[in-house]
């Protein structure tokens, strides 16, 4: 159980209590209460005598309500404060900050500039210049300077998407200090190791006389490091700072258009810093995974980015020979099932036919094809199996006795083959098994140890060429290829010039067969960086970066291209933030923190100078003395009110005169009582009412349907953020309603995203909306189907057919489609049409009349010549839609980003005309219309 700091300000003003006993016999005395006597002289006379008078003692009540009261002003004199701060900066020198902003300080972010700023101010009230430097900036001035340069750099400083560079910070401090020793060092860390195991020694060796260290939020430290795409399931590990108590978080993945498409948990453990948590999907969904956030921690370390290289492949087994159950092991592709079972999906043919059985696999649309020991395909075959080759697939194929038998001139190896086999070692040959030699720098297989142990008997061999050396990713020791590959198209080729069992060599029941399969597979092409790239090592640019809060954005800054080389593995830096890097065909992503890294305590161990350990700052000091001095002059009302009562002021008043006097008296005393509970005396749903008033809020009709309804509240969320942040207009959360219960009278429009599949609207409802309209609101129909007329022809959609019979039961004018000098074109943006997710449908609007008159019949143009209703099949709020952060859930048709954002300006020109009317038809805008028209 925790409590607020407490203390008082004048706490000498506390011994007058000590008098409270006094005031009590004081209090406890009043004076007679005065008679009123009739004239007669003889009573007058009886009454001058003298007597002795004892006066009469106060209620014990109103004595305690006294006694109260000065307790009350004795308190607010001394001030009382709560979390009170006091300012303990050494004056022997100047104020140090070493602040962390790296990943983990986003979440809490305003309390450590909060923090920061106190200590600045401290540091001011002394006039003591104010050293600071940021841990995570890639630019660092920590030369002592003045309270309000600090203040200003902190103002502006903000967390990076990076880990903390704590040596390159202190060594800058140390050197901007040149000499000088800080009175106070203050070290506002974010708690977590970052590679620098002596930051504490290296901050104590600033020998400062007052040394802190101020941490907070470790509970929010916590970080994805890796994802396996399982045979199952997407596995994600995790790692966290605090470890004392167990803990689950959420976890979901998204999909490039940052639809949440799984969900899972990760559980920690007491006293585990680490845990795994799963997405279950099927192979086909989570190969669509483009990261994984955790839910509520909004940080660069709890999201996850995925490429191609986490999509888990999908790769076709063939052989030459019939499978046979009974001897597994000599069985060309066991070995191959086995080594690549945890990383792809594997799939056989069911028939023995290749002419039969390939097609069957091709149409599965694998990202490998893998033929153990098969020479000649049957001829039709080798069409389609080119064919897929070029479009991106990835051939591998492996030695045997009958490859070793087919003809030289085969289109589908990547080298000429010398026909035959060459044998190493036997009774009949003079050559030994030969060994593997060291992986070429340019293979996918280099920084591969050379392995031991592993010798080749028997092989193909290919005929020496000019750029054989270019295509060999591995070879024996004397030179002759044992891995060779051909790019063909969008695809490859890849040859291992031995078996896949272990007649030819030892190499299929070793690791780095395992090893040299995962890498082939990851070089196959789904949908990301090809292959080729990857494999030879390329420069590429940033395409997406990853800020502070986990939010891929476009923006990339000062990000230099991300060197891909074989062998090693890029991590995040300044230079080189985490991100995405290449391009919209293909990109490669870059995380945080290395793979199965783990999150550990800055160690405080062994230090030569003593520190203190702070949090970060609550909430402001505020005082109770306001609120004391409001209690008593309430308590001083109360009283007044009591003696006027006891002293015979009220007598001659009527009853119900007094009791309105005392129920003022009452009602004044309560409004200085600040943070006062009232009684509720309001309705139900009143409430959501007041909510409602406070402001413009965009509303849309429930109609139902989950999915309609879902996309209708984000394409308003969507269009309100627009307004907001292009407009001076900054509307609330939109609103659904229930047209046959709620109050329509609230919202200047209402939009309706009609469905055939929804129920249709009561007559009560109907009559409802025909009220709404004709009481100067506008009701905008949506069919979200493209329509573009409103005729009853047989070709409607069943949309526009449920349109036409909510219409027929509403009173609406004559209708057409918006005029090129409507008021609707020009309210804002200057429009020609109004697009949606769609641009095929028109706009439909009241029709404007001839001349100025109004045809009979019809009804009275109310809200300043605003349309009661308006009619689209564009599909607003597919256009505007969008998720939490800030990305669209709908692509446009066609798929056009200029589209979308004309979508949002002809929802701006709607909500503008909705609230100005023909405003923007006045004379007074007619010469800047028609600049901006260059007419």
């Amino acid at each position: 159980m925790s409590f607020l700091p407490f203390i008082f300000a004048n706490p000498l003003m506390l011994a007058a209590l000590v008098a409270l006993p006094a005031i009590w016999w004081l209090l406890r005395m009043t004076p007679p209460k005065p008679v009123t006597e009739v004239f007669p002289p003889l009573r007058i006379l009886a009454s001058v005598l003298k007597r002795e008078e004892t006066p009469s003692k106060s209620p014990w009540w109103l004595t305690l309500l006294r006694m109260l009261m000065a307790a009350a002003v004795i308190l607010a004199i001394a001030d009382p404060v709560f979390n009170p701060r006091s300012n303990t900066l050494s004056a022997d020198g100047p104020l140090a900050l070493v602040i962390d902003n790296g990943w983990a300080t986003a979440t809490d972010w305003e309390r450590r500039v909060e923090t920061a700023d106190a200590l600045i101010g401290d540091a001011e009230s002394k006039d003591l210049p104010v050293a600071i430097v940021f841990t995570a900036d890639s630019e660092h001035n920590a030369v002592p300077g003045s309270a309000t340069a600090a203040r200003n750099r902190v103002a502006a400083a903000s967390p990076q998407p990076l880990r903390p560079d704590r040596e390159t910070a202190v060594t800058a401090l140390r050197t901007a200090l040149n000499g000088t020793t800080p009175g106070t060092l203050v070290f506002l860390s974010d708690g977590i190791e970052a590679g620098d195991t002596k930051i504490m020694a290296e901050l104590a060796a600033l020998t400062p006389a007052n040394f802190r260290l101020i941490e907070g939020g470790i509970d929010h430290a916590v970080a994805i490091t890796n994802s396996a795409n399982d045979a199952e399931s997407m596995v994600v590990s995790a790692s966290r700072l605090e470890t004392a108590s167990a803990r689950a978080f959420p976890i979901t993945a998204y999909d490039t258009r940052g639809r949440a498409i799984a969900n899972g948990s990760l559980a920690f453990a007491a006293g585990e810093g680490t845990a795994k948590g799963t997405l279950a999907a099927p192979f086909e969904l989570r190969n669509d995974f483009a990261r994984i956030s955790i839910d509520g921690l909004a940080t660069a370390g709890g999201t996850f980015l995925l490429d191609d290289g986490f999509r888990r492949r999908r790769v076709a087994l063939l052989s030459g020979e019939a499978r046979d159950q009974s001897q597994p092991l000599l069985s060309p592709l066991y070995y191959i099932n086995r080594a690549l079972a945890p990383y792809a999906d594997l799939i056989q043919p069911n028939e023995a036919d290749l002419a039969v059985s390939i097609p069957e696999l091709l149409a599965q649309k694998p990202s490998m094809l893998i033929m153990a020991d098969i020479g000649r395909l049957p001829e039709k075959t080798y069409a389609p199996i080119t064919k897929w080759i070029e479009n991106g697939g990835t051939l591998v194929r492996f030695a045997g006795p009958r490859l070793a038998a087919a003809p030289a001139d085969d289109p589908l190896v990547p080298v000429t083959l010398r026909q035959g086999e060459r044998a190493l070692g036997g009774a009949l040959s003079w050559s030994e098994p030969q060994p593997l030699a060291d992986y070429p720098a340019l293979s996918p297989f280099a920084g591969m140890p050379r392995p031991e142990g592993i010798l080749v008997k028997r092989q193909v061999l290919a005929e020496p060429t000019a750029d054989l050396s270019s295509r060999t990713w591995a070879s024996l020791a004397d030179g002759t290829p044992l891995v060779t590959t051909k790019t063909q198209g969008a695809g490859r080729i890849i040859l291992f010039h031995v078996s896949a069992e272990a007649t030819w060599s030892n190499l299929p029941i070793s690791g780095d067969f395992v090893e040299m399969l995962r890498r082939s597979v990851q070089l196959s092409r789904s949908g990301g960086v090809a292959g080729e790239g990857t494999a030879k090592g390329q420069t590429l640019p940033p395409f997406r970066l990853l800020n502070a809060d986990g939010v891929l954005i476009s923006e990339t800054g000062k990000a230099r291209p991300l060197d891909i080389k074989a062998g090693t593995t890029p991590a995040s830096s300044p230079e080189n933030p985490p991100g995405l890097y290449g391009s919209e065909e293909g990109f490669t992503a870059l995380n945080l923190l290395p793979r199965d890294a783990e999150l550990k305590p800055i160690d405080t161990t062994g230090l030569s100078t003593a520190y203190t350990t702070e949090p970060l700052i609550g909430t402001e000091a505020w005082s109770l003395k306001p609120s004391l001095f409001a209690l008593a002059l309430v308590l001083l009302l109360v009283d007044s009110a009591v003696v006027l009562f006891m002293g015979g002021a009220f007598a001659r008043l009527r009853m119900p005169a007094a009791a309105a006097i005392l129920l003022v008296l009452a009602a004044g005393s309560m409004m200085l009582v600040p943070d006062r509970a009232f009684a509720d005396d309001s309705k139900p749903g009143d409430d959501a009412i007041f909510e409602r008033l406070d402001k413009t809020h965009l509303a849309y009709v429930v109609t139902g349907e989950t999915d309609v309804d879902r996309l209708s509240e984000r394409g308003l969320a969507g269009l309100t953020e627009f307004l907001t942040y292009r407009t001076t207009l900054e509307p609330g959360p939109p609103v659904g309603l229930d047209i046959a219960a709620d109050e329509l009278s609230f919202y200047s429009l209402i939009y309706w995203p009609v469905s055939a599949n929804a129920p249709m609207p009561s007559a009560q409802a109907i009559s409802r909306i025909d009220a709404y309209m004709r009481a100067g609101g506008t009701v905008l129909f949506d069919t979200r189907d493209q329509f573009s007329s409103l005729g009853t022809s047989s070709g409607s959609s069943p949309n526009a057919e449920r349109l036409q019979a909510i219409l027929a039961d509403l009173d609406i004018p004559p209708l057409e489609p918006v005029p090129t000098d409507n008021v609707l074109t020009k309210s804002f943006y200057l429009l020609s049409s109004f697009p949606g997710r769609y641009s095929g449908s028109p706009l439909w609007i009241e029709a404007q009349p001839d001349n100025g008159s109004q045809p009979t019949g019809r009804p009275a143009r109310s809200g300043d010549g605003v349309s009661p209703i308006m009619i689209t099949g564009n599909d607003f709020a597919g256009a505007w839609a969008i998720d939490s952060n800030g990305v669209p859930l709908l692509p446009t048709v066609p798929p056009d980003e200029q589209q979308r954002e004309y979508a949002f300006r002809a929802g701006v020109n709607i909500m503008m005309y909705m609230l100005t009317g023909n405003y923007k038809a006045d004379q007074v805008h007619i010469p800047a219309l028609l600049e901006r028209l260059g007419q």
